[in-house]
């Protein structure tokens, strides 16, 4: 039975599984489908949903049409396989968001499943958000611990998504574009889920298959802008552009070819029209916002107030709905010795809502991330009603406090606000509903 706006937890809910539902590969890969080469075809593929991806591939390829190949997701975000539909794709498993040994060697074993290929074969890549930390295959000079010291230092530095990838770009052996190199002459042929504000395939998963404009200057700019350091011998090779990739002139692009094949766009745009059978107005803010969660969350609630007072475009009842993919910037002092920030940037978000709206009546919200999972937690983001500071004090528990920790998980935690899902299967990044009733 759909929830009813008489219950506003479950409303919500019912709104986030909407958009996520929206990106499902098994609803949405088979219409972008090429036709089955004269030669073999090859899958390769990274990410959160490069599983659910791979089986809806499997489901919709000819059954008497050669497919073989292997993708890598993060650890326990493997769907189970469809009734009936027999294996063909590899489906790996690596760790995420930072790598580990089992992403080094999903990447070799890319790489190697595209050697050889004729132009009369087919490459196709399936990529999605999360690609990124998945197929840590450092550049010469650089090792795995190496590579996942500067990715514990970005991830803490409040740089974004696009910052990140450029960085990642230029430190990979597989990123940038160099899959698709790999893969010549045979036609590659990308079907992207994206997770990144703007929707640029060179951003997702960092562009393995895709044209890169940036260069190695960029990427040492970023860890220079962040203070984040590098072996000498990596920043030599950086400063003198030996790590550069594939540019856009390259001839190698003439044979690749794009095809987005969900966004957050359209996962919000199936939220709103879902508000709007239930007879109530939404009102998408956009599916690219970003900066820091706290930040974020204080514009909201300035707009949902504001609104709730009578004043702008806004009119409740309405929904409030908007994506993107926020930060958070860890800042000391944030944790007594031995503990760890807890909570990603949706639980972030929520508590930094909470404390703007100071208990303004009216106002339920719920911000979670579209896989499932918030940060390296269980949760997949926090609910926000008009009484969870009061609840909070009732517990003694500091909204101020858990926020200065980056504790957003163990404030709501132990509210009973946290929303788990567990993996969805797909990624169109962050999700936020502000209800004002």
């Amino acid at each position: 039975m759909t929830p009813t706006p008489d219950t506003p937890r479950e409303w919500l809910t019912h709104l986030y599984r909407t958009a996520v539902e929206r990106a499902q590969p098994a609803r949405q890969l088979a219409a972008h489908l090429p036709p089955p080469p004269r030669g073999r075809t090859v899958v390769v593929g990274a990410g959160k949903a490069a599983g659910a991806m791979a089986h809806a591939l499997e489901a919709a390829w000819p059954a008497q049409a050669p497919l073989s190949g292997c993708v890598v997701t993060r650890y326990g975000h493997t769907p189970p396989r469809p009734p009936g539909v027999p294996p063909r794709i590899d489906v790996l498993e690596a760790a995420h968001p930072v790598p580990d040994a089992a992403g080094v060697h999903a990447a070799q074993r890319l790489l190697a499943s595209v050697q050889g290929l004729g132009p009369d074969d087919l490459v196709i890549a399936l990529i999605s958000g999360g690609g990124s930390a998945l197929l840590g295959l450092p550049v010469p000079g650089l090792d795995l611990p190496g590579l996942q010291a500067i990715t514990r230092a970005l991830l803490a530095s409040g740089a974004s998504i696009h910052e990140m990838n450029v960085v990642r770009k230029h430190l990979s052996r597989i990123q940038g574009g160099r899959l698709a190199l790999a893969a010549a002459p045979a036609p590659v042929w990308t079907l992207a889920i994206s997770d990144v504000p703007g929707d640029d395939p060179a951003v997702i998963a960092s562009g393995p298959t895709v044209a890169d404009a940036s260069t190695d200057a960029d990427a040492l700019a970023v860890l220079d802008r962040y203070g984040i350091a590098l072996p000498p011998a990596v920043r030599a090779d950086l400063a003198a552009g030996r790590h550069e990739t594939p540019k856009p002139d390259h001839p190698r692009w003439a044979m690749c070819t794009v095809r987005l094949i969900a966004t957050p766009h359209a996962a919000l745009q199936a939220a709103a029209a879902e508000v709007e059978r239930l007879g109530l107005r939404a009102y998408v803010l956009g599916d690219a916002l970003e900066g820091e969660s706290r930040e974020v969350a204080r514009v909201h609630a300035a707009l949902a107030r504001y609104a709730l007072q009578g004043h702008g475009p806004l009119r409740p009842p309405c929904v409030i709905l908007s994506g993107g993919e926020t930060t958070v910037t860890v800042r000391a002092p944030a944790q007594a010795p031995g503990q760890r920030p807890r909570g990603g940037r949706a639980a972030e978000f929520a508590l930094g809502l909470a404390l703007a709206l100071d208990g303004a009546p009216g106002v339920w919200a719920l911000a979670a991330d579209t896989d499932g999972i918030d940060g390296t937690e269980d949760n997949a983001g926090a609910f926000v009603t008009p009484d969870t500071l009061a609840r909070a004090r009732a517990l003694g528990l500091s909204a101020r406090d858990h926020l200065d920790r980056h504790d957003s998980y163990g404030f709501f935690a132990a509210l009973g606000d946290l929303l788990v899902t567990g993996p969805t299967h797909t990624n169109v990044n962050d999700f936020r509903a502000l209800w004002l009733r």
